[in-house]
């Protein structure tokens, strides 16, 4: 039995068309219409995005001092947000693709959520390099171009290492999401009227439904989930190198790569489920998104919060043995210190409460794994933050020792990139189905796999 297909059209008896045209209705209902509860979503949103941008023009305006960046801190919200988004969008590319090869019947509700929150995330967190440049204007000059001046970039900065990564894992998020969403754009243009059936039929390149159209639609999703894979965990790892290319105390380290990898699986599952369990109650996809769906996720939660838990032992503990006097203080500063709450906070929020509301099966309910996912995302985003904040703030020299508090310019751009996530995601929800239809479709499974 595929736990991944809807209770009702699991019914043998049920003629397979009355079943398939039963998962249409049910996950194009979706798209009909528009309730005074999603334009007050959309509008309250809207403005929090309106705010970020009123906040970022003004930064342009004034310069960057307006920003509570100051020495030593010269990274402050603004590359904690950028690391925190690049980690969100290992939800699609690794949780999909493995998923996908690996012929995961559950995966079926699952993989276009992950895929869409994928590419939102890297459109979010692309941005904040060029909001941390400050003189936005000149971004061109990471860019590796061919130029009368003869001038080029700096190869060993972070900031050119971190846009070809993103630009190279963009590209191939926006294609794997893509790829799947043909058969269903095709069949979305002959339902649809007006703008929208032209806009579909666009994009469904005049998809047939053929044996070798899907045959041709399978492999390319295979060729995408492998080049995707490798994409992410090298992106993850670039954005630390950004950190672990540096000499700064406790950023010097081997472990980083992994570290950075595992943490963003981590969140990445966290801000998939937070999403699922929201498409459930507002969308009314329960007898999709089943309670299985959220089980399967909550298990691969608490793998990972123990592999986090795992690595950050690792790395505290190798600091604690070794006493290397400018990283033992930045260790004590986490353990007692000035970043103590957040440290704590953080071993709470990523370790202690998923590892009891998951590890305990009675507990394992949809609704406190939405909760473990609400708890990651935060614990994870203090993670960057000391990572970041918490090491910058204590450099070798303590004469150079300063303290880094948010401007409202930062904190405005911060909220409206979570605005932002939230808008994209009801836009997309109203556009196209959130759950592939085609996968419910026996037909067209025996012509790929046949």
């Amino acid at each position: 039995m595929d736990p991944g297909r809807p209770t009702y059209a699991m019914d043998a008896r049920a003629p397979a068309q009355a079943r398939m045209e039963e998962v249409q209705r049910d996950l194009l209902r979706p798209l009909e219409g528009f309730s005074a509860r999603y334009w007050i979503a959309v509008a309250v949103c809207g403005a929090l995005v309106a705010w970020a941008g009123v906040a970022w023009a003004y930064q342009i305006a004034a310069g960057i001092g307006v920003a509570g960046i100051r020495r030593p801190v010269f990274w402050g919200f603004y590359i904690v947000n950028f690391v925190f988004w690049i980690g969100i969008s290992h939800a699609g590319t690794l949780i999909s693709a493995i998923l996908r090869l690996t012929g995961a019947g559950w995966r079926k509700p699952v993989t276009r959520a992950a895929e869409a929150i994928t590419v939102f995330a890297l459109m979010i967190g692309g941005m904040f390099p060029l909001i941390h440049l400050g003189r936005v204007w000149i971004f061109y000059w990471l860019i590796p171009y061919p130029n009368e001046r003869l001038l080029w970039p700096n190869f060993r900065s972070p900031l050119l290492w971190d846009l070809t990564a993103i630009f190279t894992y963009m590209t191939g998020s926006i294609l794997y999401l893509y790829l799947p969403l043909i058969p269903d754009l095709a069949l979305l243009s002959r339902r649809a009227a007006g703008i929208r059936a032209r806009l579909y039929r666009l994009l469904s390149l005049g998809w047939q439904g053929t044996s070798r159209e899907w045959h041709a639609l399978e492999r390319a999703m295979k060729l995408m989930a492998g080049i995707i894979l490798a994409v992410a965990v090298s992106v993850h790892t670039v954005v630390s190198w950004d950190f672990a290319m540096a000499l700064t105390p406790t950023w010097h380290s081997t472990i980083f790569g992994p570290y950075f990898v595992a943490g963003a699986i981590f969140s990445g599952i966290a801000a998939l489920v937070l999403v699922m369990a929201a498409l459930r109650r507002f969308l009314r996809l329960e007898a999709y998104l089943r309670p299985v769906h959220f089980a399967n996720l909550g298990k691969l939660l608490l793998l990972m919060s123990i592999v986090w838990a795992y690595f950050a032992v690792a790395e505290h503990l190798t600091i604690w043995y070794g006493k290397h006097p400018d990283e033992f203080l930045v260790l004590e500063e986490r353990i007692y210190g000035v970043f103590a709450p957040y440290f704590w906070a953080m071993v709470a929020l990523n370790f202690v409460i998923p590892f009891i509301l998951l590890g305990i099966r009675r507990l394992r309910t949809i609704r406190n794994i939405a909760i473990c996912g609400v708890t990651v995302l935060i614990g994870m985003w203090l993670e960057r933050f000391l990572i970041v904040v918490g090491v910058l703030a204590r450099p070798r020299l303590a004469a150079a020792w300063g303290e880094y508090w948010p401007t409202w310019v930062e904190i405005a751009i911060t909220v409206g990139t979570f605005a932002g996530m939230t808008l994209l995601y009801l836009i997309f929800a109203k556009l196209f189905s959130v759950i592939a239809i085609w996968e419910y479709d026996d037909v067209a499974h025996k012509q790929v796999h046949g």
